[in-house]
């Protein structure tokens, strides 16, 4: 078999350009004014949304990236998730889909055949249409999507609605990139990372959320920043739920290229926190699950029906008045 691994620097959204640079470099960018676009630029966020009738908009979006397993049919799936993972992010349920693929020509076609496959089927699964792409050469391997998805207007999620006296949940525990890197019993982590965030947005829908996004390569206190900066708000964050393995790795000093850009994006207060917690806080996660702020009083009728569908759901914090994110979590063993 390829090990496609091997022939990367980093792979999943571990390989994302810095938050910070990414900041710095869309100041010089003047927001479109276009009165039905409702998502763009001021703010971004994890989609762009358009606006087409009273009951219809598109969600817009596109990721890619390198390779971080080496079975091609799973290095498929987990860029398709992630991908496609944005478009249910943003309230919205995905529709057409194309592929983003650069790879060396002298990787074997079957290779690209299966990951084309395993990204069609895991399309299909989301209820869209992989109806073709794009495919340049180039040394190192990446593949993706771009993925046009629909939401009525009135129901979009943005990351920028959280309010004082929200209780804040995540609706798939961390640290793939600490669990890939230790290079060991990696299962758990895989069969998260090709779970599409479909079902959790299902049972969220009926439940009105004010923020909602989805926790990938700046990490959980990454996307926390984001959403506490562009919500004007305070996030405190007192759980901070690991993947089996993510805090042994920590522990053994494992740490993925994510780890210092995100630390740099998005300092916490965090006095007393154990340093393999905030390892996996800062942890760039690929096809991570949803991060969700929603009222306090719905928190026991949102955990009920999580349960009653079988999906994970964590309460992980609150939102107050103010700014930032603090971490008050302790060590979980």
């Amino acid at each position: 078999m390829t090990a496609l691994t091997g022939l990367t620097a980093g792979g999943g959204c571990a390989a994302k350009y810095s938050a910070a640079r990414l900041e710095e470099l869309l100041k010089g960018f003047v927001p479109v004014e276009a009165e039905n676009l409702l998502v763009g630029l001021s703010p971004a966020d994890d989609a762009a949304v358009y606006k087409l009738d009273d009951e219809r908009a598109l969600v817009f979006t596109l990721d890619f990236f390198p390779p971080l397993v080496d079975d091609p049919a799973t290095f498929g799936r987990i860029a398709a998730t992630n991908a496609l993972n944005d478009v249910f992010a943003m309230g919205g349920t995905p529709l057409l889909a194309l592929s983003i693929a650069a790879f060396p020509e002298e990787l074997p076609t079957a290779v690209l055949g299966e990951i084309f496959a395993a990204a069609a089927a895991q399309v299909q699964a989301a209820g869209g249409i992989l109806a073709g792409g794009h495919t340049i050469r180039d040394a190192e391997p990446k593949y993706g999507l771009a993925v046009v998805g629909t939401v009525h207007p009135d129901g979009v999620w943005p990351k920028s609605g959280a309010r004082a006296g929200d209780a804040l949940f995540l609706t798939k525990p961390l640290g793939t990139g600490l669990v890939l890197a230790a290079k060991g019993d990696a299962s758990a982590a895989v069969e998260q990372m090709t779970t599409l965030n479909a079902a959790a947005a299902d049972a969220l829908r009926p439940f009105l959320p004010n923020a909602v996004t989805d926790v990938t390569g700046f990490g959980l206190f990454g996307h926390a920043h984001e959403m506490a900066e562009r919500s004007g708000v305070r996030i405190v964050l007192d759980d901070v739920p690991a993947l089996p393995g993510a805090l042994e790795a920590a522990r053994a000093g494992v740490r993925t290229g994510g780890d210092r850009r995100n630390r740099e994006f998005a300092p916490v207060e965090a006095d007393g926190v154990p340093e393999d917690v905030l390892a996996v806080g800062y942890d760039a996660q690929t096809a991570g699950g949803l991060l969700v702020s929603l009222p306090a009083d719905k928190s026991l009728s949102l955990a009920t029906e999580f349960r009653s569908r079988g999906l994970y759901l964590a309460r992980i914090g609150s939102v107050e008045a103010g700014a930032g994110v603090a971490v008050s979590s302790r060590r979980r063993d």
